[in-house]
């Protein structure tokens, strides 16, 4: 980290709330929670707007870790494709989870789901070259406008989150990297 943080065994109040939810959901404080701490009248409302969007995605766990995947790898941030490739794996299989990084298009999604991630990617690109075309198609495919809404939010939240990371050094911690060092290799899309 190249801020100075909280370490959890310094960590009182809500911030140690928070490590302590870490520290029960794996068994340690990740970075991500950790690197908010430089900014403690920050990390309670940040975490609680991530698990906002997260636990109320209206179109589901597994999409809201589709588009932030995505999201990360045209960050570029390693340390969210590192996680969210781990999260992914145990919702999809690896190999499928290895479809969706190399190409989404041609990972066994449905037309739905790819045109959420064409959606994000746009956003993650450019944001401002969205049409209303863009919204068009995905309203043709039946999303609605809470799901149309809920897309956008998730990549750019996603971009905000990254983007954090990376600037305040927050490295991907052993347990999220790959055992094959091949994958660790292509998930390392932003720093090594």
């Amino acid at each position: 980290m190249f801020v100075k943080t909280v370490i959890p065994e310094d960590a009182t109040g809500e911030t140690a709330a928070l490590y302590a939810e870490d520290i029960a959901a794996m068994g340690r404080v990740m970075a991500a929670t950790e690197c908010w701490s430089a900014r403690p009248d920050i990390i309670v409302p940040v975490e609680s707007l991530l698990h906002q969007i997260r636990d109320g995605f209206s179109l589901g766990l597994l999409n809201f870790r589709l588009i932030t995947f995505v999201a990360a790898r045209l960050v570029p941030s390693s340390y969210c494709a590192h996680v969210y490739f781990r999260a992914l794996s145990s919702m999809l299989g690896r190999a499928q989870a290895l479809a969706v990084h190399r190409d989404y298009h041609n990972a066994g999604l449905s037309d739905q789901q790819v045109a959420m991630l064409d959606y994000a990617a746009q956003i993650s690109r450019n944001a401002s070259e969205i049409t209303a075309g863009h919204i068009a198609r995905l309203r043709d495919l039946g999303l609605s406008d809470l799901n149309i809404a809920d897309i956008a939010l998730a990549a750019s939240f996603r971009h905000f989150m990254s983007r954090y990371f990376d600037a305040v050094g927050a490295m991907v911690e052993v347990e999220f990297l790959d055992d094959d060092p091949e994958i660790r290799a292509t998930l390392a899309v932003g720093r090594k």
